[in-house]
């Protein structure tokens, strides 16, 4: 079989199959590193912070927070839905590249479907405790109230908030964890203690790796690939719609809906960069998370980049367009009014800075790669601020305008989310196979500097189609090919 030489390789280092397992399972099966321990001290002290200000705001209440009597969505809701974009590119990378067989997904998908699990988590922190009374949480669910023959109003879109993000939550869970079973088996067989062997073996279900277990896994992958696909539209659809169906200006706008997933897709992706740059860089990955995976996901960020600027510009043109002078007037607030440095700033970082993916020598340079990854996420993070905060501090009604000014709790709370987060991403990454040691072996014949043979010498190609030699066939031309190097599987 011969590949385009154009094609970038996915498996460096003259990886063979067992190869791949050793680099893939030692370091789950040997002690922490110090950079590890390092990461993980610092994510555990941001969580305990964002402990004690969420115990502190129990105490209190939404009081200690920086709302007031208009502006009442603030930071929390803010961190709300941006964490929620965080989690979409898990699910866009697992379950969309799956189905449309994308092979580059195979060295990045194990770590965002994780990523897609912990930012959902954080997301769901921020409703609880918005309520003011979270121990009555139960009362959002669809469930006779116990005071009456009342049910939910299933006309608010914040009802519908809790069925798409908690079947969006459900999914991915399983989604993650199916696609951890082969590799569960393959840490148990490593293993060197009973105790672990045991612990691994009821991970992956007495995974043994027959053709039945083969047959069923890659069915139910399918499955739940086919219903994952239409959560990463509909979760931040609905997400949208907390804002869309109110008549707040500003919010008022059927461009919502896709602006929001593709925002969510752009966030996530930043996300996905920013770890995997360190994760490749730490953990010694740069075999299996290559330079074409960080490309091609640079290109995904430059594309959903250009559908973000687009609604940006789109959004002014509607508001003048629509000859509503409280439309107008919001969206000049927003670039111009007091709180425009965060308009500007949210434009600089998810406008200009990805069109710097353009060009080659930065998507190969994983420092830049990095750094713009960073900017992406500060930057879709003062998307949501402004969109809530600059929308509602200036309403119809001038006499009630009023400045938000965030507390030391409401950061404390926000770096507390980050704690979580990074403390579960650590966490994964030690004792859970940090890439899908089945499915790189499965593209390893394709994508790998092992068994390509676009290198193979030009003489070599001119032997291979020599009809003298009997070799003008396919069949012929693909026994030429294979490289005397080869180890055998």
């Amino acid at each position: 079989m011969y590949d385009s030489p154009i094609r970038e390789l996915l498996i460096t280092g003259k990886k063979t199959y067992t190869q791949v397992t050793t680099d893939i399972v030692n370091p789950i099966l040997n002690p922490p590193t110090k950079g590890w321990l390092f990461g993980f001290g610092l994510a555990s002290i941001a969580l305990a912070l964002g402990l004690y200000c969420m115990t502190y705001t129990l105490f209190v209440g939404i009081g200690s927070w920086g709302l007031n009597k208009t502006v009442g969505w603030a930071f929390d809701i803010t961190n709300f839905v941006f964490w929620v974009g965080i989690g979409h590119a898990g699910t866009l990378i697992s379950a969309i590249l799956l189905l449309f067989r994308q092979k580059w997904r195979t060295g990045v998908n194990r770590a965002a479907e994780a990523m897609t699990i912990f930012a959902v988590i954080c997301a769901a922190l921020f409703p609880g405790l918005h309520m003011g009374r979270p121990w009555l949480a139960y009362w959002i669910f669809p469930l006779p109230n116990y005071h009456g023959p009342l049910w939910i109003n299933f006309n608010s879109p914040l009802a519908w908030d809790v069925f798409a993000i908690s079947t969006y939550f459900s999914v991915s869970l399983l989604f993650w964890y199916s696609g951890l079973i082969p590799d569960f088996g393959t840490v148990r067989d490593r293993a060197k203690t009973k105790l672990v062997k045991n612990i691994y073996n009821g991970l992956s279900f007495g995974w043994v790796g027959s053709a039945k277990n083969w047959v069923r896994f890659e069915a139910l992958s399918l499955i739940l690939a086919g219903v994952s696909t239409p959560l990463v539209l509909s979760v931040h659809t609905i997400v949208s719609m907390d804002f869309a169906t109110s008549v707040i200006p500003g919010w008022h706008t059927t461009i919502f809906p896709p602006y929001f997933v593709a925002g969510a897709i752009f966030s996530g992706f930043g996300m996905v960069l920013t770890l995997m740059t360190v994760v490749r860089s730490v953990m010694k990955l740069q075999d299996y998370i290559t330079i074409g995976h960080i490309e091609a996901m640079c290109k995904v960020v430059v594309a959903t980049g250009m559908m973000v600027g687009l609604a940006y510009g789109t959004e002014f043109f509607i508001a003048f367009y629509s000859g509503s002078d409280y439309e107008m007037y919001t969206f000049f607030n927003r670039a111009f009014g007091p709180y425009g440095w965060s308009y500007w700033i949210m434009v600089s970082c998810n406008v200009i800075s990805p069109q710097l993916f353009w060009f080659k020598k930065i998507r190969q340079n994983m420092v830049l790669v990095f750094i713009i990854s960073i900017f992406v996420n500060i930057g879709m993070w003062f998307e949501r601020f402004v969109i809530i905060v600059t929308s509602l501090h200036r309403d119809l009604v001038p006499s009630s305008w009023f400045m938000y000014t965030p507390t030391f709790i409401e950061f404390g709370i926000f770096i507390g989310t980050l704690g979580v987060f990074f403390t579960a991403f650590f966490l994964f990454c030690k004792f859970f196979p940090v890439i899908a040691i089945a499915e790189v072996k499965s593209v390893m014949r394709s994508s790998s500097d092992t068994y390509r043979t676009d290198h193979i010498k030009e003489s070599q190609l001119e032997e291979a189609f020599n009809p003298a030699k009997g070799y003008g066939t396919v069949g012929g031309a693909a026994t030429a090919y294979k490289s005397p190097e080869e180890p055998q599987p």
